[in-house]
């Protein structure tokens, strides 16, 4: 049999095979709007605490503090009591929740914390722990995480104090935070 009567024989095939056959429109006209998935709805404080973050993580101005894995993190509102800081410092406090960032991005490890701090707000939790680490995996440029938690932390109006966590509970590498109540 020659190549030619061969390549007539397999279009002759192809052609039986894709007889009825019709293009697809282009067009998604036939779909309704029932079948399209609907985005979840974000309370609105969510979603601009989430324009906050890609706001900050696009300023190339934003540099990282000068902080060693040892160094402990430490702040107080003027609306907190010292007793009530010190309370805080012995880890007196109940832990309501707790969010670990190990692993994380920046830019992630944002998001997951504006997350977290609405969502304990949310649920009546006064205080909770934050797991940044101690950025020994961060190379010799020092932790990347802990800085940036320690600065996140100090610019949310709903934090009213926050410290290292004891030893036990993470030491340098995790902080407790009191939450401003919701009401």
């Amino acid at each position: 049999m020659s190549e030619q009567g061969n390549g007539s024989g397999r279009k002759a095939r192809f052609a039986d095979l894709v007889k009825g056959v019709r293009p697809l429109r282009s067009d998604h006209s036939n779909r309704t709007e029932d079948t399209l998935p609907k985005p979840s709805a974000l309370p609105q404080e969510t979603m601009k605490d989430h324009g906050r973050v890609l706001e900050e993580s696009l300023d190339a101005s934003l540099e990282f503090e000068d902080m060693q894995p040892g160094d402990s993190l430490s702040f107080r509102d003027d609306r907190i009591r010292k007793n009530a800081f010190r309370k805080l410092k012995k880890g007196q406090y109940s832990i309501g929740a707790e969010l670990d960032l190990h692993g994380l991005t920046i830019a992630e490890a944002k998001l997951a914390l504006v997350d977290f701090i609405q969502a304990s707000r949310e649920k009546n939790i006064r205080c909770v722990q934050i797991i940044h680490g101690k950025g020994h995996g961060s190379s010799n440029q020092g932790p990347k995480l802990k800085p940036m938690v320690n600065r996140w932390l100090q610019k949310r109006e709903e934090i009213l104090a926050f410290c290292s966590a004891r030893p036990v509970d993470g030491g340098t590498g995790a902080v407790y935070v009191l939450l401003k109540s919701l009401n």
